[in-house]
């Protein structure tokens, strides 16, 4: 009678202090869990509020998360109600305190040990949260370990609470520190039946090996089990952050592309506005006519830009390489410029005019930027194989001969046309007097999306 109820007593402390501990698991979790997604190896950058498809990725981890903590809690549950119920039968027969008290102390270690499950998540290779969560843990455990030691009738099911304890302590430690942990828990599970045997002389009962035979291959199992499917955890992890980051570089690929459009439009319209707006000042006291027919171009060109401006934000901008080289031709002559332009077959690919066109504006607006030039030579030729472009000039300033950073023009163009599969090179003559730019594309290349 006095066994029943040291036992009844023990039973309520176990039960109690088991829903202390499953309460300060629910009390623990932070509302926001958006932000402790990923592992402490790959920490997490707070960003806006996600929605649409982010957001359903971000449940879908969620989601991925709860059925990784659920099936680790599901294993450590049900191997800790097999060495119970194998202690219980135990108990049963014997009726001892000390098996009474086995049972009690498994169950306190068992409640320790899945509430230990909810670290794996946030504290990660950071060791253990604090130190009484790791007495939680180890004591109990430990004392069954040792108890056991005298109840040869229990054998090595004494063992497994230290060993699964120990299975939830070592992810939470650095990868190094997480072997030691493991070994030090098979070394003591392994050690405890020789201790019993040889210094205790309580060999383990041979009824007690065939009955937990269960326990023994599941608890052999049980670190690949964790750290597989807290591996599983870390590739979904990863996938997600790659995930954002690929829609995040998406974003920023965009920009820069708005970005190269607009420096096309404004650079070149703005440089040649300079050039008109100077011409007419220079020539409003010696032509009023041909001034207000520069001023009056200088409108017409910045009213093109607007437009082209509003085009590009609404993404419908199209560039016609006949009408940009007209263009350059036009302008170039009005700078001063004898510009000799040679036409052969246009190429039939859209987006290679388009990357030429781009090529003859930037080219136009750097010959006005960086040189005083008298002749300027513009070749476009298209063939079966290619189509090349080469424009050539006179009359560097020193600036571009020592090197002159260049601007983001030529840049983002090398970037469009080797999209192409083409090549933009430049290059200064011997003598230094004459800059040459020219682009090949293959007339068959395509941009793969």
């Amino acid at each position: 009678m006095t066994s029943l109820i040291i036992l009844i007593l023990s039973g309520g402390a176990a039960v109690a202090f088991a829903c202390w501990l499953v309460w300060s698991a629910l009390a623990a979790r932070e509302p926001a869990s958006e932000n402790s997604l990923a592992a402490p190896p790959l920490p997490h950058n707070p960003g806006p509020p996600r929605d649409g498809e982010q957001a359903r990725g971000v449940r879908g981890v969620r989601v991925t998360w709860n059925y990784t903590l659920g099936s680790i809690v599901f294993f450590y549950i049900v191997l800790n109600a097999v060495v119970i119920l194998n202690m219980l039968a135990i108990f049963a027969a014997s009726g001892s305190q000390l098996d009474g008290l086995l049972i009690v102390l498994t169950v306190v270690a068992a409640a320790a040990q899945v509430r230990g499950c909810w670290f794996l998540r946030t504290e990660r290779g950071q060791g253990i949260p604090n130190v009484a969560w790791l007495i939680a843990l180890l004591a109990p455990a430990a004392a069954v370990w040792v108890i056991g030691l005298f109840r040869p009738e229990v054998g090595f099911l004494s063992a497994v609470p230290l060993w699964m304890a120990a299975c939830v302590l070592a992810p939470l430690f650095p990868r190094r520190q997480l072997w030691t942990l493991l070994a030090f828990g098979l070394a003591a599970s392994i050690a405890h039946p020789v201790l019993a045997t040889i210094i205790f002389g309580n060999p383990i009962s041979p009824a007690a090996i065939a009955d937990a035979w269960l326990v023994l291959f599941y608890g052999i199992l049980l670190p690949m089990m964790v750290l597989s499917a807290l591996w599983w955890w870390d590739i979904v992890v990863t996938l997600d952050r790659l995930r954002s980051s690929a829609a995040e570089l998406a974003v920023t690929e965009e920009r820069l592309r708005f970005a190269s459009d607009l420096h096309d439009i404004q650079g070149h319209h703005l440089q040649v506005i300079a050039l008109k707006s100077e011409l007419a000042e220079r020539m409003l006291a010696i032509d009023p006519e041909a001034a207000r027919e520069h001023i009056h171009e200088t409108r017409m060109i910045a009213k093109q830009a607007l437009e082209e401006t509003r085009s590009l934000v609404a993404g419908y901008r199209e560039v016609e390489l006949d009408n940009e080289l007209e263009n350059a031709r036009e302008v170039l002559a009005a700078a001063g410029a004898q510009c000799d332009l040679t036409v052969g077959t246009m190429p039939a690919d859209a987006d290679v005019r388009r990357a030429l066109g781009l090529a003859v504006r930037e080219a136009t607006t750097n010959i006005l930027r960086h040189s005083e030039a008298t002749q300027v030579s513009i070749r476009l030729a298209s063939s079966d194989a290619e189509s090349t472009l080469v424009i050539s000039n006179n009359e560097l300033r020193s600036s571009a001969l020592a090197g002159e950073t260049p601007g983001s023009g030529l840049v983002g163009l090398r970037s469009r046309i080797a999209a192409l599969g083409g090549t933009l090179d430049t290059a200064v003559n011997d003598s230094g007097d004459r800059f040459e730019l020219s682009v090949q594309i293959p007339t068959r290349a395509r941009v793969t999306a």
